[in-house]
This record gives C-alpha cells, structure tokens and sequence, in this order.
C-alpha cells in the first residue's frame, strides 16, 4: 500500500516503518541518505512536486520539515552560525532539513528535487 504502519520518536529521531523498510529523520540535523527505489516509493517521493534551481547561493529558513530527493545536481547547506553541522548533496541523496533551520544553500551544479514540507 505504500503506507507507514507505525512512528515513533526515539530520542532525537523521529521513526516510520512499512512494508519491511524503516527510516529515520533526525530531528535537529541534516541527515542524507541514499534509500533505494522500494523506499522512495513507500515515501511517495516520486509524486511529490518537483522544485529547480541554477547554480547560486542564498539563505533560506525552514518553518517545517522537508524532505527531499535529489533528481539532478550538487549542492551544499550550512547552518546559520554552524548550529547544524552542514552538509553536502546530490543526484540519488533523501535529504531532511529541521524545522527551524536558518541556513545558506550554495548550488554548484543545477539542482532538481522531488520535495515535500511537514
């Protein structure tokens, strides 16, 4: 069904589980993973709106979650102030982003995602 049976949060994660696959969001940090195919359907990522942009920087504040599938491209997040340990990304990578987080994306290869806030 695609479908998470059950969430928890367990320390700072937050845990969802299906259909044989579990996974994790930490709560107060970046996390990047490289989920396989089976995953990424469970989630919906594929279904979720797509999001483009050119190379550049800018600053950006999180009012809620997102996660994200990276389709195309190669970036680079810091937090503002190094709160959050900052961290790089591309083609193939679920990254989750806290809410909350004031952060600086620096593009350095045209990025294309799948995305989805809460």
């Amino acid at each position: 069904s695609g479908r998470w049976s059950a969430c928890e949060s367990v320390g700072g994660y937050r845990r969802f589980r299906g259909n044989n696959a579990t996974y994790e969001i930490a709560m107060n940090k970046i996390t990047v993973a490289r989920p396989g195919k089976d995953a990424l359907e469970k989630l919906g990522a594929f279904s979720w709106p797509v999001w483009e942009k050119e190379v550049s920087t800018f600053p950006w504040h999180y009012d809620e979650r997102e996660v994200c599938y990276i389709l195309e491209g190669r970036a680079r997040v810091e937090s503002e102030g190094g709160a959050v340990e900052a961290v790089e990304f591309g083609a193939g990578d679920l990254v989750t982003f806290p809410a909350g987080l004031s952060c600086t994306w620096t593009i350095t290869k045209a990025v294309r995602k799948h995305y989805r806030f809460g």
